[in-house]
């Protein structure tokens, strides 16, 4: 039966069942981290060679450049190329970095914010407000940019292909204020949306109040597939051209999740006219970032198909711990119409929907139970999920042999905030 068919006593009974089952669980001192998509040990370890001296090649590049030196502020060719494959755009179109893509993205609202999108466009900062679009739910870290320098974000209701389009192309194009927006257009964070083809074309051709509207395009899990290869998707710089918007998205991406997140090497791409205006930029910032990383990570992934057998090795570990998350969520959850939840076939998360005004509770449950989740809300602007039902479930960290505990208490949690809310109804 479903919960909404129980009379109020089987309702009563039913919490009291469940209390009975949570305390069981609260008195094992359990102790679970799923707060964020960290890769597990298990995961790094598939790169580990990667530190051996001989993918340093005496540390020099193809065309002989020393890397320890100063200098090549985009980055080695063999990285802009190896990113090129990956973005499917020219090396031309390419700037490698640091390890942090979220660092760029950072840089990018500052920069915008402070000088304008280039080509001597006025400077966000002297408009009276600045405006993004949001879909939800979405990244927290997205989120956590905007709310820092005073950007108003707009939430925009996503279905299974991406974000609502009449509503996106109905805001930018009657409110100059509407600077950008962000998009997790590939195995989004955390619903694991792939955007359709025809969202990506609709983006790039919208008619936009403001000329100098952006489009941040987070490609973290480009190539984070669970199933045989990544989803395929049009381009969206390519799409931007194609529509005559060429200099309107700005794509970020990094090896966080295929090497190691804190030493990898990120990388964004654009048209050729905004990558000269950025390299100008990054000329006063710095005289280069870490190139030996660069020439360690192209000479041991070599190029695409290499990252996509690396991807595969991940796959490996990570595919049977959503099947575990998605198969307990079935059988202790199905059919009691309380719950809903995405079937992602990339990314790292899992994204619930809890009924109505749970999500905050059934976290709080969670976290007296030793079980640690991502706060209620931290996937709307603000902190604010207007409905209160979101929840992010990060499955990689745990070792596979813990990976249905954690969802068993979770699963006992929502059981007990959804039997509270329908008794108070």
């Amino acid at each position: 039966m479903k919960y909404y068919e129980y009379t109020k006593e089987m309702l009563q009974k039913e919490l009291e069942n469940q209390m009975e089952i949570y305390n069981e669980y609260k008195a094992r001192n359990l102790s679970y981290d799923m707060t964020r998509g960290k890769p597990g040990a298990d995961q790094l370890d598939i790169c580990m060679e990667m530190l051996d001296t001989k993918y340093l090649n005496n540390c020099k590049s193809q065309a002989n450049l020393d890397c320890r030196n100063y200098g090549v502020l985009d980055g080695i060719p063999e990285a802009k190329q190896l990113f090129a494959e990956i973005l499917n755009v020219t090396p031309k179109q390419v700037i490698v970095c640091g390890n942090a893509s979220l660092n760029i993205m950072h840089d990018m609202i500052s920069r915008f914010l402070l000088l304008g999108v280039g080509n001597n466009a006025k400077p966000w900062c002297k408009n009276e407000k600045v405006k993004f679009l949001c879909p939800v739910p979405g990244y927290d870290r997205h989120f956590a940019i905007c709310e820092l320098y005073g950007i108003e974000m707009i939430n925009v209701p996503m279905d299974d292909n991406g974000p609502d389009m009449d509503l996106v192309e109905k805001l930018v194009a009657n409110d100059e204020a509407i600077k950008g927006m962000w998009i997790v257009p590939k195995y989004s964070n955390p619903s694991g949306i792939v955007y359709s083809d025809n969202v990506i074309s609709r983006l790039a051709s919208m008619k936009c109040a403001a000329d100098d509207f952006r489009i941040f395009c987070d490609d973290a899990y480009t190539v984070h597939f669970l199933d045989n290869e990544p989803a395929k998707q049009a381009n969206i710089i390519s799409e931007c051209a194609k529509a005559g918007n060429p200099d309107r998205a700005i794509i970020f991406t990094s090896t966080s999740k295929i090497t190691f997140p804190g030493a990898g090497i990120s990388a964004y791409a654009s048209s050729e006219a905004n990558i000269e205006c950025f390299v100008k930029w990054m000329g006063i910032q710095t005289i280069g970032h870490d190139k030996l990383n660069q020439l360690r990570h192209v000479n041991f992934l070599k190029n695409y198909d290499g990252v996509i057998e690396i991807m595969k090795k991940q796959a490996e570990i990570l595919k049977p711990k959503f099947e575990a998350v998605l198969n307990v969520l079935d059988e202790k959850l199905s059919g009691l119409d309380i719950l809903q939840w995405t079937i992602p076939h990339g990314g790292y998360f899992i994204s619930i929907d809890t009924l109505e005004g749970c999500a905050k509770r059934v976290v709080s449950l969670a976290k007296e139970c030793g079980v640690a989740l991502t706060p209620a809300g931290a996937t709307f602007p603000y902190k604010k999920d207007p409905n209160d039902k979101n929840i992010r479930i990060a499955p990689s960290f745990p070792p596979s042999s813990q990976i249905t505990m954690p969802i068993e208490v979770l699963c006992v949690c929502i059981k007990i905030a959804s039997l509270e809310k329908l008794l108070n109804n």
